[in-house]
């Protein structure tokens, strides 16, 4: 049975969403401290955490940054929070979803849903081929191992930057529109944040380019998305 961590300080919504997913067959914990939810999810075995940002003691942008410091699990962001700042925020310290408040717990549930199955996929996955890579330039990508090189040194990858990287990579000289890097990397069908992808693209450039004003591999085509340089 899929294990959620809910840190959320407001008990009613926390309860209500536990009964949610207690009804799919989920099994749900609460925490209502956000110093204490950030020790519950590093040391619990939890399938995906779902993150609130006004959090007594630690509030949740610190602590997804010192969960996905130390892990990969999915963690959805729940916020009353509209502005895009806070979106981008969000996403840009590694969270894999942002969802604004109020919002209906079925949606919450799915979107649970796709991204356990999406990670578990990904966990899951046998490895065959071990020199199964793809090479541009000075960036060679392992896909059967999923580690990333620049000119011989590893670089790590979220498995959303990498999954990211790696669509690209098999569409060089192809722009890809931001609407169809999402559907195709995040599979939810128009139920997240199209913002999510630009911030997943900033963060790998910030890992990969040298200057990420005058990237040598991910270039912006604007007003219409964006393209991996192989020349």
């Amino acid at each position: 049975m899929p294990k959620v961590l809910i840190i959320e300080d407001e008990q009613s919504i926390a309860e209500l969403e536990r009964d949610y997913l207690e009804i799919e067959g989920f099994e749900a914990d609460i925490e209502l401290n956000g110093r204490i939810g950030l020790q519950r999810a590093l040391q619990g075995n939890y399938a995906i955490i779902i993150l609130d940002v006004m959090l007594p003691e630690t509030d949740g942008f610190e602590t997804c940054r010192a969960i996905r410091n130390r892990s990969n699990v999915p963690i959805i962001i729940v916020s009353a929070k509209k502005e895009d700042f806070d979106k981008i925020r969000g996403l840009g310290l590694g969270a894999d979803d942002y969802m604004t408040k109020p919002f209906s717990p079925a949606e919450l549930v799915a979107r649970i849903k796709s991204h356990i199955a999406r990670y578990n996929r990904l966990v899951n996955q046998k490895v065959v081929d071990y020199h199964e890579e793809i090479k541009i330039k000075g960036l060679v990508i392992n896909k059967s191992s999923r580690r990333v090189y620049l000119y011989g040194q590893e670089i790590q990858f979220t498995t959303k930057e990498f999954d990211l990287l790696v669509y690209l990579a098999e569409n060089p000289d192809r722009v890809l529109s931001k609407e169809l890097i999402f559907e195709k990397i995040w599979g939810i069908d128009n139920l997240g944040e199209i913002a999510t992808v630009a911030v997943h693209i900033r963060r790998i450039r910030e890992k990969i380019e040298e200057d990420t004003s005058n990237p040598e591999y991910i270039e912006t085509i604007w007003g219409a998305g964006y393209r991996l340089n192989i020349s």
